[in-house]
């Protein structure tokens, strides 16, 4: 093949001269962004429209403000991704915030500690011998606000007043989101000294829903591989699909920018079953969630999708296309009721309605199940299971961005003929084209992303188009690796061989 340059001359140099110019030879690194969407409180510096990467907690707080929703959804993600790129895009909120009221009754006479949980945290007051009610519910109201787990760095999601005897919370943001914000007084081993002296009741009836309009919009078409929300309803979700879309979202041939949206979404199994099949798209997926736990919604999916992002993530061993069960979510605990555990065959017909899954295991640890898409059916209205698995979108992401890295490192700027006798550097001729496909896919295929590489270079297509000289035509039929998800086994069982 003849030398081409891109900056010296192929004639006119008369001058002595030794010269060498520097180029890339190309060598493609994937990127994949996280970008998590939620409130922020007073303080934060970080306005909506704005999106802004995030390297720690503290920078989280200042970006997104004390106690906000966006903060614990930054500080979940890094306890289960600690080396993700995490960017964060706040969510203007809309509607009313949600209040309970807990009233103090008659404390222990011999005094105590009592415990309240307040969104999967426990909020502990020292209560001294004869403390009367009002000042149990100071104490309480302070320990509330003053609230910072030294371990996790975690914060509450509401604030606290008291009057005489009655503590009033209040959320930090309005939204219906807060109506199954959890406020349990649990039994604990050593004796709660709240246990029927503190009633929580619900006081204002949150209400509202926020736009991803602005959100979706900030994103634009830069990186970001993992869209992150807790805003299931409807509107949002439709927001969302338009977003990411093939046709002129960020799925379209136009843009190639890519990634997927992740949302929770409660109810019982027969609601969340509904919702799921309401649903057909290859770029969302919903994860259930049941009444009954501790933790809220926007630390269930930023703690699920950072438990499987780094494999998700990872096109370099296979990792992308791994099976993800058992994988633990720290800092998430299991619905408080045994019966919202789901059982098999519950976990089965969720994923048959396109809603993702997780189950709790011996040691009551929240662990992954099986996360899919909400995509079951083609546009002839038939069943389909191509871009059920979540895996098969993140391979795409994966072994495309290697493709077209290839494609353009060996032919950018180049001319395009059917053939090239001369064996010109500058020229690309179909063949070649193939010829890169076909070692692009075998990378993929060595990553553990795709896998039948002899068959895809039989099945390959690559032709001239016939009505444009300038362009090349490409059939790539990609066979992508599978995750092991049921292995099968007959074990018979006999008395004795026979001999």
């Amino acid at each position: 093949m003849s030398v081409t340059f891109d900056n010296i001359p192929g004639s006119g140099l008369i001058a002595p001269l030794f010269a060498f110019e520097v180029t890339s030879g190309g060598e493609y690194e994937s990127e994949r962004r996280v970008v998590l969407g939620g409130h922020t409180t007073d303080g934060a510096t970080l306005a909506e429209g704005e999106m802004e990467i995030c390297t720690s907690l503290e920078e989280a707080t200042i970006l997104a403000g004390d106690g906000s929703m966006l903060r614990e959804m930054y500080r979940i993600f890094a306890q289960n991704a600690p080396t993700a790129q995490i960017w964060l895009s706040p969510i203007a909120e809309s509607g009313v915030a949600g209040t309970w009221t807990l009233t103090v009754g008659a404390p222990p006479a011999a005094g105590g500690t009592g415990v309240v949980e307040i969104g999967g945290e426990s909020v502990e007051v020292s209560i001294g011998a004869g403390d009367t009610a009002t000042a149990v519910a100071t104490a309480l109201a302070a320990a509330i606000n003053d609230y910072y787990n030294k371990l996790t760095g975690a914060q509450l999601q509401v604030t606290a007043t008291s009057a005489a005897a009655v503590v009033t919370a209040t959320a930090r943001h309005a939204g219906a989101i807060f109506a199954d914000f959890d406020i349990t007084v649990p039994a604990t081993t050593n004796g709660n000294a709240f246990d029927g002296v503190l009633i929580v009741a619900a006081g204002t009836a949150p209400t509202g829903t926020p736009s991803l309009v602005n959100f979706l919009a900030a994103i634009g078409d830069d990186e970001a591989s993992f869209i992150v929300t807790p805003f299931s309803d409807d509107t949002n979700l439709d927001r969302a699909a338009t977003a990411l879309d093939d046709t002129s979202g960020r799925w379209a041939y136009s843009r190639q920018s890519y990634g997927h949206y992740w949302t929770v979404a409660k109810g019982t199994t027969g609601e969340l079953t509904t919702i799921g099949l309401s649903r057909n798209n290859r770029h969302e997926t919903i994860i259930g969630r049941y009444a009954g736990s501790p933790h809220p919604a926007w630390l269930w999916v930023a703690g699920i999708v950072a438990a499987v992002a780094p494999w998700l993530a990872d096109d370099t061993n296979g990792n992308v296309s791994r099976n993800q069960t058992g994988i633990v979510v720290s800092g998430l605990s299991a619905p408080r009721s045994r019966g919202n555990w789901p059982a098999y065959a519950t976990r089965n017909a969720l994923l048959a309605a396109g809603i993702s899954t997780w189950k709790v295991n011996g040691s009551g640890d929240v662990v992954i199940d099986k996360l899919i898409t909400t995509y079951q059916r083609n546009s002839a209205d038939q069943p389909d299971v191509v871009f059920r698995d979540v895996q098969a979108l993140y391979q795409l992401m994966a072994g495309l961005g290697i493709i077209r890295a290839d494609l353009y490192n060996e032919h950018g700027q180049k001319a395009l003929a059917d053939s090239n006798p001369a064996n010109l550097g500058s020229i690309s001729t179909a063949k070649d084209i193939k010829a890169t496909l076909v070692h692009s896919y075998q990378k993929c295929v060595n990553r553990g992303i795709f896998e039948d590489a002899d068959g895809f270079a039989e099945k390959l297509v690559v032709e001239r188009d016939s009505g444009n000289s300038n362009r090349v035509n490409v059939l790539a039929p990609i066979d992508r690796v599978n995750a092991l998800d049921v292995l099968a086994g007959n074990a018979k069982l006999y008395g004795q061989y026979s001999s």
